[in-house]
Formats: structure tokens, C-alpha cells, sequence
């Protein structure tokens, strides 16, 4: 038997999953992420720090298993997309990584948008223009951090960071590069006149080279080998945007009337196309791993890490207890309660800056209200992302659901009555680890192709039916989020004249 690892990196934590080829866990270690907020919409990781969080998953595994370190033949990474990690021009280090949901370059942004270069731009990158994109990032070195805006030597996202680290090789994969506005979708390749749009074409030269993501990177050197207990020369694949991955284990690809929820650390609403089609709503396209493919997705920081954020305040001697906390939420009515959240503690979903908060709450609310307000905050910011990709895809009529949330029955139902829409939910606790061990098993030739390693693994799913009876309160208590958040834009606006 051979045997693979599949890294995650994600945004609360760094994980590690030991898969053989029949594409069975045989072991998970996690390692909680080290984030820095250290001032308002600032959100990076210490470089070291995320290297560090790597080897100590890695070495976890490999103390949980007693398999031979050369069995393993090869190792893969699922990642956060955009953001910025960036390397000096002598391979070292430059500052900290600054992550996707960073929000630093917001001027930046609104005043690409009045001058209509998100427009501009679309054609040629398919991709939307925000904050987390490196070149916002890249754009607000240029205006705050000269010094290192010269210095740039390497322009990577955290997986390619991670992978130099482990083979010294300085590559862009594709899946995640493919939507940073660096690259032009039609040519397959980097365009310069992108980067004199944004006007930080000095950085030209700082793009690695592009891998796919069942490429060859690279092998484990000797120093990282003595550092986890890797065998020497362990070959690392080229890896994937987390999202990819996702959609890879949900089993998606080839289907038009099925579409993917990621409920994690954002709301991700994705589907697989082998087209661009006109439409008036600018979709992201990006390159999938099926060759001719790409991943249609809409996506913002607003989902279940909302919920994660009250730990502290809805817990009980610091014990954030999720069963006790479905159970408050079943004990209520279906969207009954005149209270509303809107979980944009990270980023909106319906304009730049708009604000986190509860609106309508009173004296006789309960945890349990303050609970169902928050799931319910959340799935309708997915459902504002469903409604647009429905738009894409008109056949969809089931969601393949993975993230944390899934675990939550009572949440799920909340879902499906929604969207009216059946749920299907994949057996599989960790799709980043999963999808990034699957990349690697493809690479080293344990398998001919994607779709032949998932058939051999046969994930199958459970199936939760929608609720007709409770449609209809739910879309009404959507139209009034929709409304409120129109209320909380307008007040942001005033605020800023």
C-alpha cells in the first residue's frame, strides 16, 4: 500500500491527513492557525509562523502512524486563495503574509471602481476586483511600504509558500493563480498590461513560474527531512485553491443541476462549466483541474466563522457547546423571530465596508434567538451567492454542502427549507486534505485521473429534503435582510460624506 499526505491550510487551522490509495484517512493531526490582527482590517500570519504550523501537522502525523516515512510518495497542499506572501529578492522572507480577508487596500479598490477598471479588467481576467486580490495588495505596498514594494522578489499564495518551503522551488499554481488578476484567462498566462493597469508593473519579474496543480514541484530537501521525518526526496505536487479542492471531493464536475456550499470560513457557492457565458452579473471564473473546465463561483467572508467569532460570548465557562446550541435553535420557531444578524464581521457580500450587527433585538431574546439569528445571517449571505450562480446554472436543484456546518442537522434543515433545494452531504470530514492528497496521488501516477481516483474511493453522501411548509417564512425573512443591509449600506455611505 502507498500512502499520501494531504496538507490544508485554512484559516483556522493547519491541517495534516495521512490517506492511502484507496483513499482512506488513516490519520489527522491539526495544528490552530496563527493569525495577526493588529490593526482594523488588518489580517496577516508570520511567515515562519505558517511554515511552522506546517511542520509541527506534519510531524503529528507522522508520530500517530507507525508507516514507514518512504511509503509515503507524495504530498500535496489545499489552500486560502489570494492574499499575498511574498518573498525578498534573495529568496528570504520580506514582511508578514497578508491573508484574502485583509482589507487594507479598501481606498485602493473604490478608487479602481470609479475609475472602471474593475470593468476594464474582466474580460481579460474574469475575475471581480476586491481587496484580498494581490494586486490590491501589491498596489497598497507600492503607496505604504516603498521599501518592500522594491524588494519583492517572489509573488506567492500560501500554498506556493509552503511548498518552497519544503523543496527550495519557487512556483505559482495555477487554480489559485488563476484568480489573482495577474493572469489572462484567455492566454492561459501572466499579462503585463495587467499590471500597468494597476500601475505596479515593477513587479513583473516577481511572478514564479506557473504549475498545474498535479505538477511536480519538487522534493523534500534534506533539512526539512531531518526538521518532520519525511524521507529525503519525497515528491510535492503542485497542490490547489482550497475551493477547487472542495469542489473536487463534493463530486460536482460534469453536472449541471448540482452545485457545491463551502460553509467554513466563507460562503462558497460554486459550479464546473467548460464555457463563458454572457451574463449580466461579472461571475469569477477560474481554471479547474479538469483540463477545458473552469470553477464558477461567488464567494465572501460570511459564513460560519460569524458563528465561531461569539465562542467566547455565547459559551458557558468558556465551553462553546454546538450541540447544546442546536438544540436551543431547534426548541424555535422556523424564522418566526423578528431579529436579524448580518455576519459581515470579516466582509460584506453587498458593497464595500458595510459593517457586522444585530438589528431588532429586545429584552425577551434568548440565546437560542441570538443563535438562530446568526445561522439564519449566514445562510441567507449564501443565499445571495445562490441566487446569482441559479442565474448560471438555471437546472440546479441540489446543493452538495461541505464545511464544518454540515455537522449541525438542525442547521442543514434551516438550509434546505431555504433554498427549497435537496442537500446532499459528502462523507468526508476534511475535503482540503482530501483533495490535496488526491492532486498527489494523481501526480505520482497512483491513479490515471481525478475522476478515476474518486471512482475508486466511492465517497457516498447523506440526503436531507427541503421542508415546503417553512419556504415561504424563510424568503420573507430574506427580503427583510435584503432590506436591512440596504439600510446598513445607505448609513455607511452617509457616514463616509
Amino acid at each position: 500500500m502507498n500512502y499520501f499526505i494531504g496538507l490544508d491550510s485554512g484559516g483556522t487551522f493547519m491541517k495534516a491527513a495521512l490517506i492511502d490509495s484507496n483513499g482512506r484517512q488513516l490519520a489527522l493531526s491539526k495544528v490552530p492557525a496563527k493569525v495577526l490582527n493588529t490593526r482594523q482590517g488588518w489580517v496577516e500570519r508570520g511567515l515562519d509562523d505558517l511554515w511552522d504550523d506546517a511542520k509541527k501537522a506534519i510531524i503529528a502525523l507522522l508520530a500517530s502512524v507507525e508507516i514507514p516515512a518512504h511509503q509515503i510518495k507524495g504530498l500535496s497542499i489545499s489552500a486560502q486563495g489570494k492574499g499575498a506572501y511574498l518573498l525578498d529578492k534573495h529568496g528570504r522572507n520580506l514582511r508578514n503574509g497578508i491573508i484574502s480577508s485583509d482589507s487594507r487596500s479598501l481606498y485602493i479598490v473604490k478608487q479602481w471602481q470609479e475609475q472602471n477598471i474593475p470593468e476594464k479588467i474582466y474580460p481579460v481576467t474574469l475575475q471581480t476586483l476586491w481587496t484580498g486580490h494581490p494586486v490590491s495588495i501589491i498596489r497598497w505596498l507600492k503607496e505604504n511600504e516603498p521599501e518592500n514594494y522594491a524588494n519583492i522578489g517572489s509573488i506567492l499564495m500560501a500554498h506556493d509558500y509552503i511548498r518552497y518551503r519544503l523543496t527550495g522551488e519557487t512556483q505559482a499554481e495555477l487554480t489559485n493563480m488563476s484568480e489573482s488578476n495577474f493572469f489572462n484567462s484567455l492566454t492561459g498566462e501572466y499579462d503585463f498590461s495587467l499590471l500597468e493597469t494597476f500601475q505596479i508593473e515593477a513587479v513583473w519579474s516577481a511572478l514564479p513560474p506557473i504549475i498545474k496543480p498535479d505538477e511536480l514541484a519538487g522534493y523534500v530537501t534534506e533539512k526539512v527531512a531531518k526538521e518532520t521525518g519525511l524521507e529525503i526526496g519525497t515528491p510535492v505536487f503542485g497542490g490547489l485553491f482550497d475551493v477547487v479542492s472542495t469542489a473536487i471531493c463534493s463530486g460536482i464536475s460534469g453536472s449541471s443541476n448540482t452545485l457545491n456550499y463551502v460553509m467554513g470560513t466563507w460562503s462558497v457557492t460554486s459550479g464546473i462549466a467548460s464555457d463563458v457565458l454572457p451574463m449580466t452579473h461579472n461571475y469569477v471564473y477560474g481554471h479547474y483541474v479538469l483540463e477545458n473546465q473552469y470553477i464558477i463561483h461567488e464567494a465572501s467572508p460570511t459564513s460560519a466563522s460569524n458563528y465561531e467569532w461569539f465562542a467566547d460570548y455565547l459559551g458557558a465557562d468558556g465551553e462553546f457547546d454546538h450541540q447544546a446550541n442546536q438544540q436551543l435553535v431547534a426548541a424555535l420557531p422556523p424564522a418566526q423571530s423578528d431579529l436579524y444578524f448580518v455576519p459581515f464581521l470579516y466582509g460584506s457580500n453587498m458593497g464595500l465596508g458595510i459593517k457586522s450587527g444585530f438589528y431588532g433585538l429586545q429584552s425577551h431574546h434568548t440565546k437560542g434567538h441570538l443563535i438562530q439569528a446568526i445561522w439564519e445571517g449566514i445562510l441567507f449571505c449564501h443565499n445571495l451567492h445562490l441566487d446569482r450562480m441559479r442565474t448560471r446554472f438555471p437546472n440546479a436543484k441540489v446543493l452538495r454542502v461541505t464545511g464544518g456546518s454540515t455537522a449541525s442537522d438542525v442547521w442543514m434543515q434551516m438550509l434546505a427549507d431555504l433554498t427549497g433545494m435537496t442537500l446532499e452531504i459528502p462523507s468526508i470530514d476534511e475535503t482540503g486534505s482530501l483533495g490535496a492528497a488526491l492532486i498527489s496521488m494523481v501526480g505520482a501516477k497512483e491513479y490515471a485521473s481525478i475522476n478515476e481516483g474518486l471512482e475508486a474511493m466511492q465517497i457516498d453522501a447523506k440526503c436531507i429534503q427541503a421542508n415546503p411548509e417553512h419556504f415561504d417564512q424563510y424568503q420573507k425573512k430574506y427580503q427583510g435582510y435584503l432590506r436591512l443591509v440596504g439600510f446598513f449600506k445607505a448609513f455607511e455611505e452617509q457616514k463616509n460624506d
